[in-house]
């Protein structure tokens, strides 16, 4: 499976190359790489072999299809086009140690709101660029780790529930493209035309996430019902941000089945700053920044990825299975559940 990384801070901006690079289980490692700490989990309808095999499917070490990276910048804002930060993006087809470029944006740039995707391709999609998360739409980010099951019998059905605004802005052919489209095009029926450039609460984000997955499940169950065959479960962990708040599910519609692992952590981003002390790849290097600030001098910030990027386990915590965390603008934490009747 794919594997992700969200940086959200109302004040604090983090160097890219500081929380993508250089630490020990950055995202640019976990090509090959899996740290999964608290991921045990036994289902009482399969043995405990079975259930290892599950967590191994779900958690596939070989991420080799590419890389999206997106951040946040204000320079549209700042020549009056907009208000607010919009995304930029890079994505590439290769490995992202291997990628001069990537190297060199990393090195140099900084921002408040940093998406970052590693692909592992599902099935028959192809490999190319437009295939690499994240999506943008306006201001809006998208991004997911996971599976829709049964993709290729619905998205026939899929692409005919989407407007034709955001019709036009799929360029690939995955899962994951079209249920983003799927959610803006529920923004766009509740909010009005432009809808995707405009600001909007992290509730009316959820409702639309939350009304997408529950067409692709009727999509599901009535090609299923064709066959005569019963739906499989989706994974379902995506992020969606606009810049300057996060929403983001770890999901599985399954009775006793997990989804691809999920953490959060709202200290890792300290000894990920190289101004602050503890950067796991910087302890005694003479940078010039290092200690420039005291931990407790660093703004509030999230981190949401689908694996800890530093081995320090208790700055971590494992999502529970269909919850929803919502990052205000205030920097403020909610979590709910995924209301979705499956």
């Amino acid at each position: 499976m794919c594997r992700w990384f969200a940086y959200l801070s109302a004040t604090e901006p983090c160097l890219l190359e500081d929380v993508l690079i250089l630490p020990d289980h950055a995202i640019a490692k976990q090509v090959h790489e899996r740290y999964l700490p608290y991921l045990f989990h036994y289902e009482p309808d399969k043995d405990k072999e079975s259930t290892k095999k599950e967590v191994s499917l779900r958690n596939s070490p070989f991420n080799l299809d590419g890389l999206g990276l997106m951040w946040y910048t204000n320079a549209r804002a700042d020549f009056g086009e907009c208000d607010g930060p919009r995304p930029v993006s890079y994505k590439i087809l290769r490995q992202p140690t291997t990628d001069p470029v990537f190297q060199s944006l990393c090195a140099g740039t900084s921002a408040r709101a940093v998406f970052a995707h590693i692909r592992a391709a599902s099935g028959a999609t192809a490999i190319t660029i437009y295939n690499n998360h994240p999506f943008a739409f306006g201001r809006h980010a998208f991004m997911h780790n996971g599976v829709v099951a049964h993709f290729d019998a619905i998205k026939r059905a899929l692409a005919l529930a989407l407007s034709d605004e955001a019709h036009a802005l799929v360029k690939g052919t995955t899962d994951s493209e079209m249920l983003a489209a799927l959610v803006f095009t529920y923004l766009e029926e509740k909010k009005g035309a432009r809808v995707w450039d405009a600001r909007h609460s992290l509730e009316e984000l959820k409702e639309c996430l939350e009304r997408a997955i529950g067409k692709v499940f009727e999509l599901q169950r009535a090609a299923m019902e064709k066959q005569g065959k019963e739906p499989e479960a989706s994974s379902l962990n995506i992020a969606i941000t606009d810049g300057e708040q996060l929403l983001a599910i770890r999901f599985r519609n399954h009775p006793t089945e997990h989804p691809p692992s999920l953490y959060m952590s709202t200290r890792a981003g300290v000894a990920l700053n190289r101004k602050f002390p503890g950067h796991p790849d910087l302890e005694g290097v003479d940078n010039g920044a290092q200690n420039l600030k005291a931990e407790d001098e660093h703004g509030d910030h999230v981190i949401i990825a689908s694996e800890p990027t530093t081995y320090r386990k208790s700055d971590w915590e494992l999502i529970p299975k269909n919850q929803c965390i919502m990052v205000g603008r205030d920097m403020v934490i909610r979590r709910e559940p995924v209301d979705v009747q499956f």
